[in-house]
């Protein structure tokens, strides 16, 4: 059950790498048709996004050290990672989804990945 947990931790973590991509690196060109921003929206905004972008890499950090600890054979450190970045990478989307109806589905598709690696590292735990 582990492993099936570790390849979602896994594609939760390259999401939010991708995430962190356009947040950070491509806020004024790529971004703003994904997040549906003006040119004026995304220049006033960037240092915003290029900040909330490196909370999304760090987050995908986790899940990914979460994923090499445990495949490594410390699962303890690995679980803990691994429900540290996907449980808070699913509590952000959760936010997104309770405060802003239009992004309804983004914030599923951002907390998909992240749901399924925390329940599937529960259940490996049991």
């Amino acid at each position: 059950m582990f492993v099936a947990a570790a390849l979602f931790a896994a594609l939760a973590g390259l999401l939010h790498v991708y995430i962190w991509y356009l947040e950070s690196f491509a806020w004024t060109t790529a971004a703003r048709k994904v997040f549906g921003t003006t040119e004026q929206e995304a220049h006033a905004t960037k240092e915003m996004a290029f900040n909330q972008g490196y909370y999304n890499l760090f987050l995908a950090v986790m899940a990914f050290g979460g994923v090499l600890a445990g495949l490594l054979g410390n699962r303890t450190v690995g679980t803990t990672l691994i429900l540290a970045g996907t449980g808070s990478m699913f509590a952000a989307a959760a936010v997104l989804f309770l405060t802003s109806p239009d992004k309804r589905g983004a914030a599923i598709r951002q907390g998909a990945f992240p749901l399924v690696a925390v329940v599937l590292t529960l259940l490996a735990l049991l």
